[in-house]
């Protein structure tokens, strides 16, 4: 039938749209225990322990924004703000999120642990999303540089 959508054009938008709700409640989630429920925990640390955690915060944080801007990418295209070709372009596919150390993860609280595997499996969803829907390699984060230098810092 002409000017329906095809069941995989309605798939794909129906799985954007539950892992753009479930980023946004993930990145609540990580805003309020790394902003505020988390400094206590983050004060029992040893100071290079601490160092590590602000290091996975930031972690988290990049994979989360890189999955948020592509579903909003997403859902651009199926609004038709975008074409698809557009989507393709590199500045507009998954940037590339910095592995956690697992010896450090396993140091942290509970909470951190589980917000850094959380955000590692969502990103790990959306990025063979992304390569099943004409997947180009990832953009190299400009964050990644910095936690590079920071990892190596210490």
């Amino acid at each position: 039938m002409v000017g329906l959508p095809d069941i995989d054009d309605r798939m794909t938008t129906r799985l954007v749209d539950a892992l753009y709700v479930e980023a946004m409640v993930l990145a609540d989630e990580v805003r309020a225990y790394f902003d505020e429920a988390g400094r206590a925990e983050r004060d029992t640390l040893s100071p290079l322990m601490r160092v590590s955690f602000s290091c996975e915060s930031l972690k988290v944080t990049t994979r989360l924004m890189h999955v948020i801007a592509w579903l909003l990418t997403r859902r651009a295209v199926e609004a038709g703000e975008l074409t698809p070709v557009q989507a393709r372009d590199p500045s507009r596919r998954l940037g590339s999120a910095q592995e956690s150390d697992p010896t450090i993860v396993a140091e942290l609280p509970l909470t951190a642990r589980t917000l850094i595997a959380a955000s590692r499996d969502l990103y790990d969803r959306v990025e063979r999303l992304d390569h099943e829907l004409g997947g180009v390699t990832a953009v190299p984060s400009p964050a990644r540089g910095l936690v590079e230098r920071l990892q190596k810092a210490f």
